[in-house]
């Protein structure tokens, strides 16, 4: 992730899909966030020299924290599985798995009629959402994208990023044409008195795949 983190200045219009315009500052601080097979997150500090100063983190491995009652539960179905539930455990791809375990004990509880064919990986909870195949899927994704919003908008918050937050690892292209459907911008805004601040943090996904590769090319120019 922090070579991907190398790769964000050089990054072109086609590399990137806008979900947030937002009012980029000149030499602001840059979050990265990646949720894939795990949650890697990186910044970008910059420097009087207009570079950036490049931080590595373990944030993923932070507490979850839940905001609402729904979360609350998701917690507790967790805590069941895990000795201590991290961001990550939410906000990944085993995470997604996990949060749709969650949801269909929901509509087994409920007596709801489960699902006909079992759902063994997260591109196939990816598609079945997409497709609107499945309801419980939906659900899964839906939570899932609001979580992954509220992460980006605290790491907003925590390092100032007014020089934009970028989305990257494999999850994001997928559902990217859930992201807005499915409320990932009102989730990362929803910090009550900093709502107008966040409205003005640019918020992009990255799309070009070859991204860590760049960045890797460009921190080996550099030494």
């Amino acid at each position: 992730l922090v070579a991907t983190a190398y790769s964000i200045p050089y990054l072109g219009f086609d590399d990137v899909e806008v979900l947030q315009t937002g009012t980029s500052a000149d030499n602001g601080a840059i979050s990265v966030v990646s949720a894939g097979t795990g949650l890697g997150q990186a910044f970008l500090i910059p420097e009087k020299t207009g570079n950036y100063i490049i931080l590595d983190s373990e944030g993923g491995h932070c507490d979850f924290s839940p905001r609402n009652g729904l979360e609350s539960e998701l917690l507790f179905f967790l805590q069941k599985k895990y000795s201590r539930v991290s961001i990550e455990r939410v906000v990944s791809g085993p995470g997604l798995l996990d949060i749709y375990a969650f949801f269909k004990s929901v509509a087994n509880k409920e007596g709801v009629e489960s699902e006909p064919e079992p759902v063994g990986s997260t591109a196939s909870i990816i598609d079945r959402a997409i497709a609107k195949e499945s309801p419980v899927c939906e659900k899964s994704l839906k939570l899932f994208i609001s979580l992954y919003g509220a992460l980006a908008g605290n790491l907003a918050l925590q390092y100032l990023s007014c020089g934009g937050v970028y989305l990257a690892g494999g999850i994001a292209p997928k559902v990217l044409p859930l992201l807005k459907e499915y409320g990932f911008m009102g989730a990362f805004i929803a910090k009550g008195r900093f709502e107008n601040y966040l409205l003005e943090i640019p918020v992009k996904v990255v799309m070009n795949e070859t991204a860590p590769l760049l960045g890797a090319a460009q921190y080996a120019s550099s030494i």
